[in-house]
């Protein structure tokens, strides 16, 4: 049992309140703050005096107001009913924010649950009574959304036999199942589990991940792949399209749950979000995308230091999906804004400030966030396994990159998507730049891209990015001495470019056909490209051919129409390429 505490309000610091005569206060206690209420956690010990950070506005609080302390730590409720539902950076419904308090403004001092405690959930039984079990095993069922089967798990550090289990309509606080351990002492278990958000998530191992996590955007998948479990960073400047790739990403990518975090981002975009996803379709499924999606929404005006928690919140509600063995997509945007709150509350407890002022213990809390994602086997006796894949968004000023939020975050993610100002300005998106972008999970899904959709697909990636980077090395030199120096080789490979950037990198999010591209196709129109480019190598190097010739060759200008070739229709890339070849063969008989 929870035990409370009584306190006093000594200092007030903007989000910072000092407090004393708490009784055998802990770190990340949940204490509430004044006369009204105010949630805090304690994030700073020095004897009994206590540093609270809270999540709400204090205005108004003075010294010598009551503090509480509730002797349990700021965590998140885990059970059915996540899905679907849109929550603050404590996990507030927003819903039911706003039955309390209107529209308009949140009122301070609300309290609510995470999770209904009236709705009841039809629970069907996956074992039976007298049957051993151990942590992470399922004991039953629960159909949460017409996409999603929530699976009772034993909660971590419970062991042994099932003495009784239920079957029928229950609510999230009814026992469903008593389990009695090796000592004889009986567990009851609920479908409602709490778990701390600073906590990760036990699991049996993390394991080498193989599988891309598929997004359908052509530079992505084809270019910088993202295994699923791993974790990648999109930085940039304002205006290059972190939100809209975010978005993208989370509409059409193949993991089967999604947990997409504004943190700190503008209002404007936040609301485009609550107001787009529930009305959009999954592509997967066909059923509504809210389905498999939780959002949790903790703009630039809501408090800084709510804004902190929001991503350790939106983390262990991933992770939780990820032990049911679910592959999960975490959403962040944006990191940037998490820091800046970081760095606030660190300047207020007065410690000693690192780079521009950040926090020196930045690093760490970067990599220690990062590092909850992964591939995992997770508990229980069935051996299955689960992947949770971490995406961040990183803004910082000016598009700099040396800042430290940026270089905190490339050293722990193995996957760089740098959007680039210049080309969100000629309208190209996704504004990737393919010469500054990397992604290390290559050797990990090289097997998979040969086994699943081609023995030639790695070749075809690093042919494209070849043409890519030369026509960077050719414009240097149009630039000095004009178009007319390049010998005909130097004019394909410019031309091949074009295409490539034009035609198979460039993406309209907003078109329900261009939006998403299977990578079997992918990697059809990448070898159509490639295979016309090599054909055509073979004929602008006679002697005296006139390469505004090869523009006129029918496939050649037929090239920007692959991506509209319908598909499921792999043949009609092959007769593509075949009438090329031909035609190019033609043109060097009568050259």
């Amino acid at each position: 049992m929870e035990k409370k505490s009584q306190g006093t309000i000594v200092r007030v610091s903007g989000p910072l309140v000092t407090v004393t005569g708490l009784s055998a206060p802990k770190m990340y206690e949940v204490v509430k703050i004044g006369n009204a209420g105010l949630m805090g956690e304690i994030i700073e010990l020095t004897g009994k005096i206590a540093s609270v950070q809270v999540y709400e506005e204090t205005a108004g609080i003075a010294p010598g107001e009551p503090a509480e302390g509730t002797g349990r730590t700021m965590s998140v409720e885990l059970g059915p009913g996540l899905l679907e539902s849109v929550y603050d950076g404590i996990q507030r419904p927003l819903s039911v924010i706003e039955d309390k308090s209107g529209s308009c403004y949140i009122a301070r001092g609300i309290e609510a649950e995470g999770i209904s405690r009236t709705r009841k959930w039809q629970f069907k039984p996956v074992v039976k009574a007298g049957q051993l079990v151990s942590e992470g095993d399922i004991l039953g069922e629960v159909d949460e959304t017409e996409a999603i089967v929530h699976k009772i798990m034993v909660p971590p550090g419970i062991n042994g036999t099932v003495k009784t289990i239920a079957d029928g309509s229950y609510t999230v606080t009814d026992e469903i199942a008593i389990i009695t351990d090796s000592e004889g002492v009986d567990n009851t278990v609920q479908m409602l589990q709490y778990w701390p958000i600073r906590r990760p998530r036990p699991k049996k191992e993390k394991i080498f991940p193989e599988e891309p996590l598929i997004t359908g955007m052509r530079v992505i998948d084809s270019f910088f792949p993202v295994a699923k479990g791993g974790a990648a960073a999109i930085p940039g400047p304002f205006g290059a399209g972190k939100t809209v790739t975010q978005q993208s990403i989370a509409k059409y990518c193949d993991a089967q749950v999604i947990v997409y975090v504004g943190c700190g981002e503008r209002g404007n975009e936040m609301t485009e979000v609550l107001t787009e996803f529930p009305h959009l379709v999954d592509p997967n499924t066909g059923l509504p995308l809210m389905n498999r999606t939780v959002l949790i929404a903790n703009t630039s005006n809501m408090p800084v230091a709510a804004r902190e928690a929001s991503v350790y919140t939106a983390m262990t509600i991933a992770e939780y999906y990820r032990d049911m063995g679910y592959s999960v997509a975490l959403m962040a945007d944006s990191t940037s804004r998490w820091a800046e709150a970081m760095r606030e509350i660190s300047g207020r407890m007065e410690e000693m400030p690192g780079e521009e002022g950040y926090p020196a213990y930045l690093s760490s809390r970067t990599a220690e966030f990062y590092e909850r994602a992964g591939f995992v086997k997770c508990l229980g006796s069935d051996g299955r396994t689960g992947a949770l894949t971490a995406i961040g968004a990183v803004s910082p000023p000016g598009g700099d990159l040396s800042e430290p939020v940026s270089q905190a975050t490339l050293r722990v993610t193995k996957c760089f998507w740098g959007l680039d100002g210049t080309l969100a300005y000629r309208k190209h998106f996704p504004s990737i730049n393919w010469l500054n972008s990397y992604t290390l999970y290559m050797p990990n899904i090289d097997g998979y891209w040969r086994k699943q959709i081609a023995e030639d697909f790695p070749e075809m990636r690093s042919s494209a990015m070849s043409i890519l980077q030369e026509e960077a090395k050719l414009l240097e030199i149009v630039k000095l001495v004009g178009m007319e120096s390049l010998s005909n080789e130097e004019k394909l490979t410019l031309h091949i470019a074009k295409v490539l950037r034009e035609d198979f990198l460039f993406q309209n999010a907003f078109d329900k056909e261009d939006a998403y591209t299977p990578l079997a196709k992918q990697y059809q129109i990448l070898k159509t490209i490639i295979s016309v480019y090599e054909e055509a190598k073979k004929i602008v190097s006679q002697d005296e051919f006139e390469f505004e010739t090869l523009l006129e060759v029918a496939s050649v200008k037929e090239l920007p129409d692959l991506r509209k070739f319908p598909v499921d229709e792999s043949d009609r890339y092959e007769s593509f390429r075949g009438r090329a070849s031909e035609e190019l063969s033609a043109l060097k008989v009568s050259a």
